[in-house]
């Protein structure tokens, strides 16, 4: 009962964080792009990376940080459901070009950020 609240309370903050952040991007670099979900997603990758060194390194208790960050928070922060549509409307639009730097920009840079995650905590672990 306890992990469901962990998760509950994650996937709560997580989605609040997922629609300031998304409202953010919109009001600052408009709505010609997703650029709310390619923020969000990078954005957990790198929380992702980071907490599964912590978690990996038993720096934090992976019974109550993984269902609240990686499953609760993470999981309502970043949305394939969302990164799916914005990539089929874009394809709807004509927008073909957009639609594909999307896929790849998600993709590839939310990789290279979860990777980044996990090397920056290792580092910052190893010089305690």
């Amino acid at each position: 009962m306890k992990t469901l609240l962990f998760i509950a309370l994650g996937g709560a903050l997580g989605a609040t964080l997922r629609f300031g952040i998304t409202d953010l991007m919109a009001r600052l670099l408009g709505r010609s792009f997703p650029y709310g979900t390619l923020t969000v997603n990078l954005l957990g990758s790198l929380v992702m990376g980071c907490v599964f060194i912590l978690v990996q390194q038993q720096i934090v208790n992976a019974h109550s940080w993984r269902p609240f960050v990686m499953v609760g928070m993470l999981g309502a922060l970043t949305t394939f459901s969302s990164f799916s549509l914005d990539s089929l409307l874009l394809l709807e639009q004509g927008q073909w070009l957009k639609a594909m730097l999307n896929v790849c920009l998600n993709v590839v840079c939310c990789i290279i950020v979860t990777y980044l995650g996990m090397q920056i905590t290792t580092s910052v672990l190893a010089s305690r």
